[in-house]
């Protein structure tokens, strides 16, 4: 079969029906925390994951749905459906990346950072990204070279970062965002607390290493964490653990507002071979599903370093500061 085209205008009015999409699941995302909220035996965790999962799946489905009456040749890539088994092939043809409820550890207490990440992947890398926390009625949206922006309520939508950005001289100077991730074993928890243990820690009263970072920051959602570096309230976000429904609209909202997105320590390693050809900013299939991502956001030239340069200083200096372990 041969790949459907999508242009520009293609792409807006794409925008506009997965604006609608996420609007609609928003809705469902906050009768689900309300129903968790108010059931009177959530005590049992069994029971709170059992409403998640429910709700999930339900999210899922609505937009799997719809999807699938307004564009029938576009493939799809859920968290849900991933996880009932469904593993297709990444191809060329368009294909919506989907994570139902982002945060739903945030979603079963009531904290108000959970969202619904709705991505676009077309010739294997993403190009359009819709990122909705109904809780705060925050929307997030980006097409490839188009730019992203940020919508608050009814409000006229705001052109990402919210405010012209400044120069990072050094980690020192950074908010950044990390997540603990589900895997809370030692194997993975020991070498990420001791590379959190350095980004924050004082290197003048013992902590070896230590970059003394302004602070560190967890919103719990990997695509707010995205959404906030585009932004320009965090500096960059570093996880290892998370899916590619997680990051694939956050990816678009992070570099169509000036930031970079960087895979693994290999991935970056392999681009500073000497007389290696490859961007170490490129999102390629391997980066978007290698399950390990640094976001920086804009940096502005100086007369020292362009913006870009500076953003590669900055990835180096913390892959040299944190340790990498395996996703699990």
């Amino acid at each position: 079969m041969s790949t459907q085209t999508l242009k520009p205008v293609d792409l807006r009015s794409l925008l506009v029906f997965t604006v609608k999409l996420a609007r609609t699941a928003g809705t469902v995302i906050l009768e689900g925390s309300q129903a968790i909220q108010s059931a009177s035996d959530v005590n049992e965790k069994k029971n709170s994951v059992d409403l998640v999962t429910e709700y999930d799946v339900a999210v899922e489905e609505l937009v799997k749905s719809e999807i699938a009456k307004a564009y029938p040749n576009f493939k799809f890539v859920g968290e849900e459906s991933y996880s009932s088994g469904t593993r297709d092939e990444l191809t060329d043809e368009p294909t919506y990346c989907v994570d139902p409820i982002d945060g739903t550890t945030n979603f079963i207490h009531g904290f108000p950072f959970a969202c619904i990440s709705l991505g676009l992947i077309y010739q294997k890398r993403p190009v359009l990204g819709v990122v909705y926390n109904p809780f705060l009625d925050h929307l997030y949206t980006a097409i490839e070279g188009q730019g992203a922006f940020l919508t608050r309520g009814n409000s006229q939508p705001l052109k990402l970062p919210l405010t012209k950005p400044k120069p990072l001289p050094s980690l020192q100077k950074a908010l950044l965002a990390v997540e603990w991730g589900s895997d809370r074993g030692k194997k993975s928890l020991v070498p990420k607390s001791d590379s959190f243990l350095r980004l924050a820690g004082d290197p003048a009263d013992g902590i070896v290493g230590g970059r003394m970072a302004h602070s560190i920051r967890s919103l719990g959602s990997a695509a707010l964490n995205y959404s906030m570096v585009a932004q320009g309230g965090l500096d960059l976000y570093w996880e290892i653990g998370c899916w590619p429904w997680d990051v694939c609209a956050g990816i678009v909202i992070s570099q169509e507002a000036g930031g970079v997105v960087v895979g693994s320590h290999a991935a970056l390693a392999a681009a500073m071979t000497a007389g290696s050809s490859i961007d170490p900013f490129k999102v390629t299939p391997e980066v978007l599903t290698g399950r390990k991502y640094l976001v920086i956001r804009a940096i502005p030239d100086t007369p020292n370093e362009t913006g870009r340069e500076a953003q590669l200083r900055i990835a180096r200096d913390f892959y040299q500061t944190v340790e990498d372990v395996d996703a699990k």
